[in-house]
């Protein structure tokens, strides 16, 4: 599966970061989400937990 985040639509709620921490970042700047594994195994509630729908996964 891989992950994409859609910085744009992004509102830097960060629920992702404290669902799967290992997968997501926050960025300092911004506070816009970014991917640190683009691959995961595992990525539980994060996708479902995104507010703003800017997580997308793909087969």
């Amino acid at each position: 599966m891989r992950l994409e985040v859609d910085r744009e639509r992004c509102v830097g709620a960060g629920m992702c970061v404290l669902t799967a921490p290992e997968v997501f970042e926050q960025d300092e700047e911004d506070g816009r989400v970014r991917v640190l594994d683009h691959d995961p195994a595992d990525i539980g509630d994060a996708v479902q937990s995104c507010p703003a729908a800017a997580i997308t996964a793909h087969a």
